[in-house]
């Protein structure tokens, strides 16, 4: 393995611990502002900020979970797609796929920023103090991680399905080779 290679899975680890470790970190903290709002609720005080801090919380859970599935290959794709053509093709309608879907998280990231900038001197309704810039900087901060996990991830699935339709070949020529003859 070169040092290319090895430089790219000790980032790949880097980035899932970071991504693992926000994830866990959103899942405890929104767990928390239920819990709490809930029994606030009970109390009969509620708390103004609840429903807003909650929603904005389950957006980033969703998005940087995704860029964690995406770095696994455990997101929605074109897997089925790609698996279901004649080996000798997979690997080209890999790259197409790679590429309708990093395009996509491009356009998603630039979106993002414009949407942010359109933000610009918003603040939440229940928290004044909170800009909307910053619960809606998922989005481009998301997108882009996405394409980075797609881009470590890639490598491995390209050599993955590779060695996969190299052996389906070779098992459907070993398979036609023996058509025709009688075992003794």
């Amino acid at each position: 393995m070169g040092s290319l290679a090895r430089a790219s899975q000790r980032a790949s680890r880097g980035l899932e611990r970071l991504l693992e470790s926000a994830v866990i970190g959103l899942i405890i903290a929104l767990t928390v502002v239920v819990v709490v709002a809930v029994v606030y609720r009970k109390l009969g005080n509620s708390l103004a900020w609840y429903d807003e801090v909650a929603s904005i919380m389950l957006a980033w859970l969703t998005y940087y979970g995704s860029c964690l599935a995406a770095l696994k290959r455990a997101h929605i794709g074109f897997d089925g797609i790609v698996r279901a053509v004649p080996p000798g093709w997979r690997l080209v309608f890999l790259a197409i796929s790679e590429t309708c879907v990093i395009a996509f998280f491009a356009i998603l990231a630039w979106t993002g920023w414009v949407v942010l900038l359109v933000l610009e001197g918003d603040t939440l309704v229940s928290l004044p103090e909170i800009s909307v810039q910053i619960t809606q900087s998922v989005m481009p901060i998301s997108a882009a991680l996405f394409i980075v996990c797609e881009l470590l991830s890639l490598p491995g699935h390209w050599r993955n399905l590779g060695q996969s339709s190299l052996e389906e070949s070779l098992g459907d020529n070993d398979a036609g080779s023996n058509q025709g003859h009688v075992a003794p």
